[in-house]
């Protein structure tokens, strides 16, 4: 972590993708269900509840790279902010039946994850609730026939025809020939055939004028989960990918569809004894040996697959520990994690359950080195959102790229966006709309210590009780679930339902 605080953010809308009108219905399929950046942030892809995925690509590196890398060999700050365009779109999940349980399964993209692009094309991952897919995006060049000489339309019998404009040659031509003149100069045809001849046929040019983006499923890797998949994740070795549920966590190579490796099985003999399940799974961004996966009770895990074939046991255990007098009925629910990220170098991993975001040192197990109240104004509320069964949403955490801000989203369409470095007080509120700024709230924090040498866990950007964030009435309609945060610079692409919004700073 950085040794000096910088300064807060002053975050600027980007662009806006799928924007809804004053009083347009938004149907359920066009809803965001993911979100994410590949490793270059230069291209983006979001899934949705129709089991679409579609494409953007930044266009202004594209422009202007050679005059971006001048601007960044002489360090000069860059006035351009990313700009993203729509590359393409494509079908990736339908809605299925399982005869043999009677269920019903969605077609909704449960997450996507980007895999290394090679040879100019682009490849990823993506799931429901049962199956992942594994795509290739690839330019191909439409090949058209250009160059007739032959006027069908003009043509009758044996008769000469008129050459179309694009013969540049002034002889006669025939239509099941060669051309009229013969190998001495004189017409070879005329003495066969009556006056005039028959008009040659020169045989098409196939060209390439244009290109189109195709989509094409490689593998599908199905069969091999129970329950529903939360969370898939590329290894670093780029061979191998985890896919998780409910009770059970399996690795996949990514050549072979038919076969995995169950890694983790925390199903009980009797499933009356079960206390907890796996709620999302991440690979350690360089260790190919390690990943990290949370609990419905609020535990991360660590795990080595060099320790054995079978990981049920873990090599590290991060939990909070309960205050004492603290546990009610709610306890449980709201310490349930529901979304973690490991540092872009992997030393840290950062946890979202429903009321904070929490950053873990993975050196240091005895409790979060840091904590960030996202929805403490929402304690009061607890029995009405457990009522409406907002209290079991699902929200999403990010990163920045040089782990020094983290940023969940909220209710009303607002995210937060956190400082983590020494000394920082940044908590910011913003909204996902054209003007991020509007219903800005800074919490006066105190002065931080830095993460590594943090002795207890460090509370911040709690909020005062009341509605929302910034004094306004609950909306729990309109919630942020979905966010990712470029992974080299200060850019946030958020999902508010079938609206894609990005800002930058």
């Amino acid at each position: 972590m950085a040794v000096e605080s910088p300064q807060p953010l002053e975050w600027k809308f980007s662009q806006v993708f799928g924007e809804r009108s004053a009083g347009e219905d938004v149907q359920e399929v066009d809803i965001i269900s993911t979100i994410e950046f590949d490793r270059t942030g230069d291209h983006l892809a979001t899934g949705d509840r129709g089991g679409r995925v579609v494409l953007f690509e930044r266009t202004d590196t594209k422009d202007h790279g050679a005059h971006r890398r001048e601007l960044e060999s002489m360090d000069y700050s860059l006035s351009r902010h990313p700009e993203f365009r729509y590359k393409t779109e494509f079908q990736s999940h339908e809605p299925e039946f399982d005869y043999l349980k009677s269920l019903e399964i969605e077609e909704k993209i449960n997450k996507i994850r980007w895999c290394q692009a090679s040879n100019g094309a682009l490849f990823l991952l993506s799931t429901n609730d049962k199956t992942i897919k594994f795509w290739k995006v690839q330019e191909k060049k439409v090949k058209k026939v250009c160059d007739l000489n032959v006027d069908l339309s003009r043509a009758m019998g044996n008769g000469r025809v008129v050459c179309s404009s694009t013969s540049t040659s002034s002889k006669p031509c025939m239509e099941n020939g060669g051309c009229n003149e013969g190998p001495f100069g004189h017409s070879s045809i005329d003495t066969i055939l009556p006056s005039g001849g028959v008009p040659s046929l020169h045989l098409p040019v196939v060209n390439c004028h244009e290109t189109s983006l195709a989509a094409k499923c490689r593998r599908i890797y199905a069969h091999a989960h129970d329950y529903h998949i939360n969370s898939i994740s590329n290894n670093s070795d780029g061979e191998t990918f985890i896919s998780a549920d409910d009770l059970r966590i399996n690795l996949w190579n990514l050549e072979i569809s038919n076969q995995s490796f169950n890694i983790v099985d925390v199903k009980p003999a009797n499933m009356e004894d079960l206390t907890e399940v796996i709620t999302s799974a991440e690979f350690h961004p360089t260790h190919c040996n390690m990943l990290a996966y949370s609990s419905s009770r609020g535990s991360i895990r660590l795990i080595d697959m060099r320790q054995s074939a079978l990981c049920d046991t873990h090599s590290k255990l991060f939990e909070e520990q309960e205050v004492p007098g603290s546990r009610s009925f709610f306890t449980e629910i709201i310490a349930s994690i529901s979304d973690i990220k490991f540092a872009k170098d992997g030393r840290y991993i950062l946890s979202r359950d429903y009321m904070t975001l929490k950053m873990w040192d993975v050196n240091m197990d005895r409790g979060p080195v840091a904590s960030f109240h996202v929805h403490e104004y929402l304690r009061p509320k607890l029995c009405d959102l457990y009522e409406n069964d907002s209290i079991f949403d699902k929200f999403e955490c990010c990163l920045s790229g040089d782990g020094l801000r983290v940023a969940s989203g909220s209710y009303s369409n607002l995210f937060r966006v956190f400082g983590c470095s020494e000394g920082s007080t940044e908590a910011t509120t913003l909204e996902a709309s054209k003007n991020p700024m509007r219903r800005q709230l800074q919490t006066p924090m105190r002065p931080s210590k830095s993460l590594g040498t943090l002795p207890r866990v460090l509370r911040r950007g709690a909020d005062t009780p009341g509605a929302d964030a910034n004094g306004s009435a609950f909306d729990f309609t309109t919630k942020l679930l979905h966010l990712a945060w470029h992974p080299t610079e200060n850019s946030l692409a958020c999902a508010a339902s079938n609206s894609l919004y990005m800002y930058y700073a």
